[in-house]
């Protein structure tokens, strides 16, 4: 009878496994990752690739931060093995990454970060903002990625450390942003950037600031965008203002954490290290924070009437 109720027991779970795989679309979220493989990257990489193997992914998002500490020089440096290729080396991670700048990339040779898709096939980075749109089982899932570096004064007037920062077309690109979010009529639509609008931080708050200066009021124009994530502050943190309908997800790091503390809004934080797993059907859009471990801390659920 034990061995009976223990395969009944693995049937359903590898059932609820294919329901997964079949009904939604998955995508994994990491950011702030590059150290070399030390302190919880590995461990982040290997739960990564673990549920990527148990849920069926279509891509991973890679929010910026992808080298620390001052980028790479070109798309032959060493650190491109060291911090992304020999760390992501699951199977199930073989899929497209779509990346954006974090200010590290900005202490380096940005354009080199770009060029590597011109050597990885699965690093997809030809621009340095751009849109995506994943689709399965009629649930469309827009994410839109910001280049937020140069949207912010701090690395613009720093040529020194940021190069590459003040040659960026700030209003260009906060053209483009708006005439996406205007023309993007999918079931579900997700705005990221390496940046924080909200967080608790002991970075300065002229960042954030600068963010709701220049892009907040552009994602509250059209009353579309369910959700902004950023990372740069290696912590989870969920914050829901009231009176404003978008959700400041604020994935941690997939190496190194720091300690966080709740502000005005937050509905749940941790200082845990680990990733993202974002989940979209038609009626609903989940992102589950993720530990080192593969475990799951929380998930925040936005849910829809569907028209019939």
């Amino acid at each position: 009878m034990t061995k009976i109720i223990r395969f009944l027991a693995l049937v359903i779970l590898v059932l609820a496994s294919l329901t997964i795989k079949a009904q939604s679309i998955n995508l994994l979220w990491c950011n702030d990752m590059g150290r070399n493989g030390y302190y919880d990257q590995k461990a982040c990489a290997a739960a990564m690739g673990n549920l990527a193997e148990k849920v069926g992914i279509q891509a991973v998002i890679a929010v910026g931060d992808i080298h620390h500490f001052n980028g790479v020089q070109s798309v032959n440096d060493p650190l491109w093995r060291t911090n992304y290729e020999d760390i992501y080396s699951h199977p199930e991670l073989m899929c497209f990454w779509y990346p954006v700048l974090g200010n590290h990339e900005y202490r380096g040779n940005t354009q080199a970060v770009l060029d590597y898709s011109k050597v990885s096939r699965r690093w997809r980075f030809e621009k340095r903002y751009y849109t995506k749109v994943f689709s399965k089982k009629g649930c469309t899932l827009r994410i839109v990625f910001l280049d937020t570096t140069p949207l912010i004064d701090k690395y613009r007037n720093d040529s020194i450390t940021y190069p590459d920062a003040h040659k960026q077309d700030r209003d260009a690109e906060l053209r483009w942003l708006d005439e996406t979010l205007k023309n993007a009529h999918e079931d579900w639509v997700i705005v990221v950037g390496h940046h924080p609008i909200y967080a608790q931080t002991d970075k300065p708050e002229y960042e954030r600031l600068d963010m709701q200066k220049y892009v907040q009021p552009i994602l509250k124009r059209y009353h579309n965008v369910a959700v902004y994530g950023c990372g740069h502050i290696h912590s989870f943190q969920y914050i829901q203002k009231k009176g404003d309908d978008i959700a400041y997800w604020v994935n941690t790091a997939a190496a190194l954490a720091r300690p966080v503390s709740p502000i005005d809004g937050t509905q749940w934080c941790s200082p845990s290290t680990g990733f993202t797993l974002i989940q979209a059907t038609k009626q609903q859009l989940s992102l589950s924070a993720m530990d080192k471990d593969g475990k799951t801390l929380y998930t925040l659920n936005k849910s829809k009437e569907v028209k019939k």
